[in-house]
Order: C-alpha cells, then sequence, then structure tokens
C-alpha cells in the first residue's frame, strides 16, 4: 500500500520583549537559575496579571506579515495542567479566540511553491525548564523562563514531506527574525517546534491517527524526528498494529522517537477564561500604527531583487536569506556603483564562504558593506584582477585592512602596460619553442599552458584580458 504522511507543525516563539507577558520581570537569557521569576510569575497568593502591550504589537505585527485576519477581540485562558517545571499549576494561554488566525505561508520545495494555511497564531506564557544533567537522582527546576512571553504559530495540516516541513520551518522562523520580533535562537530554546505526524493510505480523505513530537530544536533533527516517525507509523500499520495518540519525544543520539506520555484531547485541560485577565481588545489604530511600521518583507525583496537587479532565483534567495544580508548587499551596490549581478556572485559565493567556514553571520563578518564595495571598485577599474581580488578578500577577512590597503602592502597592482606585457611575452615565447611548434601545429589546447607561464611569470599581476589578446597575436603563425 502506498501511504501519505500529513504533517502540521506548532512553533513556539518566544517573543523580543524586554518584559514578561504579565509581569516586570527580565526575559533576558543566561541569568543564574531562578534570579527573574517574580511573585507573578509564580502565581504568589494576592498577585495579579498585566498584560505587556508589546507582545500584542508583536503578534499583530506577525498577523499582518502572513495576511492573517486580526481579531480586534481576544481571551486569555487557562491550560490547567501539572508539571513540575510549571509553578501556577496552569499556563495563561488563548483558546477559543486568539489574537491572529487564518493566515498562510508560501514555500518553494525543490522549485516547485506551495501554500500552507496557517490556522492561528495566539501568545501564551512559557514554562519554566526542568534540568537534569547536573543533578544526581533528581531533577533542578529554573523559573527564569516561567512568564516569558510566546507567540504559537499552529499550521493546517497541509505538509506532505518532512521537506516541506522543514521548508516551512525555515521559512517561518526567517520571517519572525526579519520582522525583529523573535531572534530565533534555536539553542537557547527562543524558536522550538512540535510536529504533529499521522499517515493514511494515499487518497484517503480521513486523516490516520496522530502522534505529537515535542520540543525539537533544529532544523536537521525536525527532519530526521519525522521522517523516523513516519516509517514507524507505517511499519506499524503494515504489521497489523494501532497508531496510539500520544506524545514523543525525539532522542537524536540514537535518531528515535519513543513515547513520553499518552495524547489527551484539549479539553481535558479543562480551558476556561482567566478571572485575573479582561478580554485583550484591539482598535483600529493600533493595527494600523503596527502595519505603518512594516518593512519589506522577505519574498518582495526577493522578487525586487530579480526585477531590478537581474539576479537569478538562487542568488536573490541568498542575499534575502536575513534582513541584515539584503541591506549589506544594497550598501555595497550603491556604494560600488557597480554590476549587482558581480557585486551578487562575490557576495553570495566569495564571502559567504568565508562566512560558513567560520560560522558567522553577516553581522559580524569582518569585512563590511564598504569594505566590500571598495574590494569591487579596484576589480572595474583593473587595478586588480578577479584572481588577485580572492587574495585580497582573504587578507581583508584576515583583519589586513581595506582592499586599497592590502593591494598597497603587498603590491597586487594588476599590470595593465601592453609593453610590459609584451615584454613577458616574448621571453615565455622564446623559452618555449616546442610547445610553439605544437600550438601552431594545431595543437590549441597549449594556449592555457602559455597564459599560464605569463600568469606566473607576473605573480598573476598581468591583467587576463590583455594576456589573452597579446598571445593570440604573438602565437599566430
Amino acid at each position: 500500500m502506498e501511504w501519505e504522511p500529513v504533517i502540521g507543525l506548532e512553533v513556539h516563539t518566544q517573543l523580543l520583549t524586554k518584559s514578561k507577558a504579565f509581569s516586570g520581570a527580565s526575559t533576558k537569557y543566561g541569568a543564574e537559575p531562578n534570579t527573574q521569576a517574580c511573585a507573578v510569575d509564580i502565581a504568589l497568593p494576592g498577585v495579579l496579571p498585566v498584560f505587556n502591550r508589546e507582545a500584542a504589537r508583536m503578534a499583530v505585527k506577525f498577523g499582518l506579515a502572513i495576511g492573517a485576519q486580526i481579531n480586534h477581540r481576544s481571551v486569555f485562558a487557562r491550560k490547567n495542567y501539572f508539571y513540575p517545571d510549571l509553578p501556577k499549576g496552569y499556563q495563561i494561554s488563548q483558546y477559543e479566540l486568539p489574537i491572529v488566525s487564518t493566515g498562510r505561508l508560501t514555500i518553494d520545495v525543490d522549485g516547485v511553491e506551495k501554500v500552507v494555511g496557517i490556522t492561528r497564531a495566539h501568545l501564551e506564557e512559557d514554562a519554566g525548564k526542568s534540568l537534569h544533567e547536573d543533578f544526581h537522582g533528581m531533577t533542578g527546576i529554573d523559573l527564569n523562563r516561567a512568564g516569558t512571553p510566546l507567540l504559537e504559530i499552529v499550521s493546517e495540516p497541509d505538509l506532505r514531506s518532512s521537506k516541506e516541513a522543514v521548508a516551512y520551518l525555515k521559512k517561518l522562523h526567517q520571517l519572525v527574525v526579519w520582522l525583529g520580533i523573535c531572534d530565533g535562537n534555536m539553542q537557547e530554546g527562543s524558536f522550538r517546534c512540535d510536529a504533529n505526524v499521522s499517515v493514511r493510505p494515499k487518497g484517503q480523505a480521513k486523516f490516520g491517527t496522530r502522534a505529537e513530537l515535542k520540543n525539537i530544536n533544529s532544523f536537521r533533527f525536525v527532519e530526521k524526528a519525522i521522517e523516523f516517525e513516519i516509517e514507524r507509523q507505517i511499519d506499524l500499520l503494515e504489521g497489523g498494529g494501532t497508531v496510539v495518540q500520544e506524545t514523543r519525544l525525539y532522542d537524536s543520539d540514537k535518531d528515535v522517537t519513543r513515547s513520553m506520555r499518552s495524547k489527551e484531547e484539549a479539553m481535558d485541560y479543562r480551558y476556561f477564561p482567566d478571572p485575573d485577565l479582561p478580554p485583550l481588545i484591539l482598535d483600529e489604530a493600533l493595527i494600523e500604527g503596527v502595519r505603518a511600521t512594516l518593512i519589506e518583507l522577505p519574498d518582495a525583496k526577493r522578487a525586487r531583487f530579480m526585477q531590478d537587479y537581474g539576479l537569478n532565483a538562487y542568488d536573490a534567495g541568498v542575499l534575502t536569506s536575513s534582513r541584515e544580508m539584503a541591506d549589506y548587499y544594497e550598501t555595497v551596490v550603491a556604494e560600488a556603483k557597480s554590476d549587482p549581478k558581480i557585486a551578487a556572485n562575490w557576495i553570495a559565493v566569495e564571502l559567504s564562504g568565508f562566512l560558513n567556514r567560520d560560522n558567522k553571520d553577516i553581522l559580524h563578518s569582518p569585512v563590511t558593506a564598504s569594505m566590500m564595495a571598495g574590494l569591487l571598485k579596484r576589480l572595474a577599474d583593473n587595478t586588480i584582477s578577479g584572481k588577485i581580488a580572492k587574495d585580497v578578500l582573504a587578507a581583508m577577512w584576515s583583519g589586513e585592512g581595506d582592499a586599497d590597503a592590502v593591494i598597497e602592502k603587498k603590491g597586487l597592482k594588476q599590470i595593465t602596460d601592453t609593453g610590459a606585457i609584451d615584454k613577458v611575452i616574448d621571453e615565455i615565447i622564446a623559452k618555449n619553442p616546442k610547445q610553439l611548434e605544437q600550438y601552431r601545429a594545431g595543437k590549441e589546447a597549449l594556449f592555457g599552458y602559455f597564459v599560464g607561464q605569463v600568469m606566473k611569470a607576473t605573480q598573476g599581476k598581468a591583467n587576463p584580458a590583455q594576456v589573452n589578446e597579446l598571445l593570440k597575436k604573438k602565437l599566430s603563425p
């Protein structure tokens, strides 16, 4: 039987507010355990939550970016369950009436576009964190994260493969970081994913029984966890068994998912409106005020780069992979006044190679946009060749100064004096009579040999175009 996976993702996005969702406690990462959990966060008797207005603004910004419905009235509810790192015994969330609903995100998988529906994005507070590694036979509880504002983004079950799931997750990650509402740091838990996975016979309309894979914090692990779960469920069904609705954890060391607990229906959380919090009412002025702050979004910028700068889809994608990368590129083009395609190649290929090698993002590149523009200027005015420019870029990356300083210090100016190049060519031809004879006899591949000898003799400083032109004349019978 041919099986079809059905996948939906729930993504917990930590909002970049300075204080928590319902208290003034700091959200800064890395503080000593339990130093950023105030009385409100742990629900001491008599305390009252006060909602963080900035979290609502960020949620609205996200909703507008995905073309969603912004609900003028939404309600906070208590989601009741017991867990050691949940100090209140309930989590403040939104249930029946979320702040954002019915949006969409377009993904690209192997050149094929697909629109993925987003059911809702609702505000809630985070729980604390259980620490198992540092305590022998015990569990430590750190409540610093308790009360941190989250936007939980729930997709429709529109994804049909692990590749589509990762493409959606990466697109969502790019968007929330681009908007400045989340830092996207998966290692620190700022962007976490739960995956709902089921399988059904291909062509069947009814969904199969799903398993929820909890708190996966890397794109690679999301793909591997979903792949394993799909195979597990197919093997189970083909062996005559049934899939149980449950929550499972992904073990990255063993590359398996394992059962955590049986999955109860939502009503078992006993949701009810939080009696301490009034409905969240958004007026049109607030929504329009947020709309006015929206910047050009990634898809629009990518399309403009292709239209205005003549870039191909790949380069435009690389250069709009982050807001900072896009700004870097446009600064280089504006300052260098060079061919946008050449600038794209040097950033998307050469500079990105250094960034990837040293695991840096564009914000921490030792080669600033102005420095890159300076390099392209020297390339355009024939001060240096493309080959030498790569050496100059490497020196700039190593902290040896801007392009002009490196060229001057290392004596890398390109030789464009025709007379000087002529002289070198004459010497090379005189030293290689046998190769000259073979070339003139029809062995045209030797042309490259002569080019290489000239470049070697000039330490790569001769203008390649001039070398080729002069050699063609000199080598002709």
